[in-house]
């Protein structure tokens, strides 16, 4: 069965409009027959005449269809207009009948009680702040407050019976001469079933001194049913804007609490009023948001934000945002968020207001959830142009058995006049599942220090992650201090660590220190990093030490700073080890299982050698070493610093970690600017693996008029193999540095000696190439070049390793004197015992250049190639140097001899 609506109303005016359509076309179409219906010939030829009476054709067709249309929409209207009169007719023959029945349901109530059975109560009449009337016993609306007169009380809404909403509230009246009115309370709802009526507004003072009117109560519903929001404050002129009023209760059973009403605004020197408080839900439901705060415009301040309501089975109500301030007063908190009691979220804070000349307001706290249910977030707090920004708002805790924890708001900026950027707010905790609510960020000054970030909350007790820490806020104030970052919160049986917040930057002050990061579940979980220390013009912050994990995880890596924060511990059992911060050691592996940790780089403000990779237990490689620092004047002589050496493998299998880098060397007054070592490598598992490769050797400094060019850093030594495997190849001398005036270059780098291999199978690794020697002044020579490293050898079965090359000399411009020499080859590595070829010796380097008519330099000798035992040919020589050019050419190295072959093979060639 089908159902129709159809409204009288609606059906006339479409009849209307039409009709007015209609006659629109009607004029348009008779405008048009005279210049399309008799169309005159463009020439006397039979052509034009042809087409002329074409076109007038299809001009007069048109007339005749548009006379056919025009009646039938003349039909179409006749009958929406006979429609309209029969359902008209209609509705007055089925509600007359109806009518003398329900006056006389309603005769006995009406004369005893004075109010009907059934019916929507009477409206107060506007402007006298007369009440609603009641609805009706069994059913009915209740009637609406009237309005009040200038400067007097709105009527209270009429409440429902049993059926029925309650009435709004009449609004306050508006006073020229003081006070405003106060708004009616709206009328509760049925007691079955019906909302709450709205309260009225307050009435604003618009002259004279006084206040604004209080705004009125919000109608509480009573089993089903929402209630009514607050109504809001009257603002003043003269005075202080008036406080909003609560909201109304939701039904006991079912229903939304009332919304507060926002606070009056202060237009004078009041300051704004508060909001009022949101209201609770029922058994089911959501409960009210608070009002927000009234603003303050010259010496006030504005005002607070209502708090939110309370839910049972819901969401709470989020607090009101504090009022602003645009004059001298302060701005307004943030209301509280309400609370959760069984399951449901809590409410948020409220945001807390901004103020142009004095402190902003701080934000709310989040409500709680008791049970069941993640705890709501903070507030922001409030930007300041003339004082301290606004605190964050705390995060609130999660529910007892399950829910996470609230944020915490962010801290208000400060944008001028003399003040510290506002903290950010903590997180809320975890109970029993659930994860730490991390902490808000602490917000940034130009008149000031940064705001502290936040400290983020723990996880819950069985499952769960801790919160992280805020960002510490930055400063552009001279020589102001950063904000420091919030600690991180931990983990207690299973979850992650948090991670530490970051230091704020500072442009000529001192940035901020990096929080430590959170530690890991005990059973299972990574621990959260360190936050970095935050720039600084006048020295950057400390970082944060890394989380550790207790049986099985990671442990955290540490923040960079000027001093960096320590490594991590990995779980006891499994679990890789956390990297260094700044020249910082790794940590180790966890004991079954696990990859050491990488070193930290050396640091720039406070130079150090990188720091060293940890190593693995039992099963996993060793982490890199970190690179060295470069030379800085007046520490160390200006030499580089030396890379951190690489972590060994576990003892069954893992690779060796590499060797960090030398740092540069830079030449000081006096000094010597040596280039830094490149680290070794870590040691190869002794069941099988591979070693780390030596790290390079940094490069010397750059000679000056009255300090001598640095030598270049010698190469880190590979790392050795134990039972199967390869060792790790040497590293690379780094090169001289040059001499811009009349003195030597520097001398290249010793290569690094590759590692051994396998003492039952494998290949021999590389000795590093030795670095080139820096160019010579005028009237000098250039540096010698490096000697290339050894290749290593094996012991049973597999090849030798090449020998790394020599360095190639500097140039130079020695007018008494050879130009200087270019390092030898590398020996390499003989084969095993029982099987394998021997390796190729290394290649010397080439001799300087010199100005002439001075020899050139000499080329280095070519290291000698390896032998072989049992099986295997023996490896080739390396070539020698060709020699410098010079009057004469330098001479040529000397190739190095090829290895001894096998019982079973050739021996190699001579270089």
């Amino acid at each position: 069965m089908s159902y129709v609506i159809a409204s009288p109303d609606v059906l006339s005016g479409a009849a209307s409009n039409l009709t007015g359509l209609g006659a629109a076309l009607e004029r348009a179409n008779a405008a048009a027959a005279s210049s399309t219906t008799e169309l005159l010939a463009a020439a006397q030829d039979e052509v034009s005449a042809a087409i002329a009476a074409l076109f007038g054709s299809h001009g007069q067709a048109y007339q005749t269809v548009s006379a056919e249309a025009a009646a039938f929409h003349a039909r179409f209207i006749q009958a929406l207009s006979s429609g309209a009169s029969a359902y008209t007719a209609a509705e007055a023959a089925a509600a007359s009948p109806l009518q003398p029945l329900i006056d006389l349901i309603n005769l006995p109530t009406e004369t005893l009680f004075g109010r009907p059975l059934i019916g929507d109560g009477a409206d107060g009449l506007d402007g006298t702040g007369a009440a609603g009337k009641p609805g009706g016993y069994l059913y009915g609306n209740g009637g609406k407050g009237g309005s009040g007169a200038p400067g007097s009380a709105g009527g209270a809404g009429g409440s429902a019976g049993l059926i029925g909403h309650g009435g709004a509230g009449g609004a306050g009246g508006n006073s020229a001469t003081g006070a405003g009115g106060a708004g009616g309370a709206g009328g509760n709802g049925g007691w079955l079933y019906g909302n709450g009526g709205a309260g009225g507004a307050g009435g604003n003072n618009t002259g004279g001194v006084g206040t604004g009117g209080l705004g009125g109560v919000g109608g509480t519903a009573r089993l089903i049913g929402s209630g009514g929001a607050g109504g809001a404050g009257g603002s003043s002129v003269s005075a202080d804007g008036a406080i909003g009023a609560a909201g109304g209760g939701g039904g006991l059973l079912y229903g939304n609490g009332g919304a507060g009403g926002a606070g009056g605004s202060a237009t004078g020197n009041g300051a704004g009023g508060a909001g009022g408080a949101g209201a609770n839900a029922g058994l089911f439901g959501n409960a009210g948001f608070g009002g927000d705060g009234g603003d303050g415009t010259l010496l006030g301040a504005g005002g607070a934000g209502g708090s939110g309501g309370n839910a049972v089975l819901g969401i709470a109500g989020s607090g009101g945002a504090g009022g602003d301030a645009a004059g001298t007063g302060a701005g307004g908190a943030g209301g509280i968020g309400g609370n959760a009691w069984l399951v449901g979220l809590g409410g948020h804070g409220g945001a807390g207001g901004t103020s142009a000349g004095a402190d902003a307001g701080a934000g709310g706290s989040g409500g709680a959830a008791a049970l069941i249910g993640y705890g709501g977030n903070g507030g922001a707090g409030g930007s300041s142009s003339g004082g301290f920004g606004g605190a964050g708002g705390a995060g609130a805790a999660g529910g007892l058995l399950i829910g996470s924890g609230g944020v915490g708001g962010n801290g208000g900026a400060n944008l001028g006049g003399s003040g510290a950027g506002g903290a950010g707010g903590a997180g809320g905790n975890a109970w029993l599942l659930g994860e730490g609510g991390s902490g808000g960020s602490g917000a940034g000054s130009v008149s000031g220090v940064g705001g502290a970030g936040g400290a983020g909350a723990n996880g819950g007790v069985l499952i769960g992650t801790g919160g992280s820490g805020g960002h510490g806020g930055s400063t552009t104030f001279l020589n102001g201090t950063a904000g420091n970052g919030g600690t991180a919160g931990n983990a207690w049986l299973f979850g992650r660590g948090g991670i530490g917040g970051s230091g704020g930057s500072s442009t000529s002050g001192l940035g901020g220190n990096g929080a430590g990061g959170g530690n890991a579940g005990f059973l299972l979980g990574n621990g959260g990093a360190g936050g970095n220390g935050g720039a600084g013009g006048a020295g950057d912050g400390i970082g944060g030490g890394g989380g550790n994990s207790w049986l099985l995880g990671n442990g955290g890596h540490g923040g960079n700073g000027v001093i960096g924060g320590t490594a991590g511990r990995a779980g006891f059992l499994i679990g890789n080890g956390g990297d260094g911060g700044t020249a910082r050691a790794g940590a180790n592996g966890g004991l079954l299982f696990g990859d050491g940790g990488n070193g930290g780089n050396g640091g720039v403000e406070l130079p150090s050698a990188g720091g060293a990779g940890g190593r693995s237990w039992l099963l996993g490689s060793g982490g890199h070493g970190g690179a060295g620092s470069a030379g800085v004047l007046a520490i160390a002589d200006g030499n580089g610093f030396a890379g951190g050496n690489g972590g060994a493998a576990g003892l069954l299998f893992g690779f060796g970690g590499n060797g960090g880098t030398g740092g540069a060397g830079l030449v000081t007054i006096p000094g010597s600017g040596n280039g830094g070592a490149g680290g070794a490598g870590g040691d190869a598992g002794w069941i099988w693996g591979i070693g780390g490769d030596g790290g390079t050797g940094g490069a010397g400094g750059t000679g000056t008029f009255l300090a001598t060019a640095g030598h270049g850093g010698a190469g880190g030594n590979g790392g050795t193999a134990r039972i199967f495997g390869t060792g790790g190849n040497g590293g690379a001398g780094g090169s001289g540095g040059d001499h811009n005036v009349s003195a030597a270059g520097g001398d290249g780098g010793q290569g690094g000696n590759a590692g051994g291999s396998g003492f039952i199978y494998g290949n021999g690794a590389s000795g590093g190439a030795g670095g080139a020697g820096g160019a010579g002044g005028p009237g000098a020579t250039g540096g010698t070049g490096g000697n290339g490293g050894a290749g290593a050898s094996t012991l049973l079965l597999g090849n030798g390793g090449g020998g790394g090359a020599g360095g190639a000399a500097g140039d130079g411009s020695n007018a008494a004197g050879a130009g200087a020499a270019g390092g030898y080859g590398g020996a390499a590595g003989n084969s095993g015992f029982i099987f394998g070829n021997g390796g190729a010796g290394g290649v010397g380097g080439a001799g300087g250049d010199n100005l002439s008519p001075q020899p050139g330099g000499p080329g280095g000798n070519g290291g000698g190639g390896g032998s072989a035992t049992i099986i295997g040919n023996g490896g080739n020589g390396g070539g020698g140097g060709a020699g410098g050019i010079g009057a004469p050419v330098g001479t040529t190295g000397t190739g190095g001899g090829g290895g001894r072959g096998g019982i079973f093979g050739q021996p190699g060639t001579a270089g």
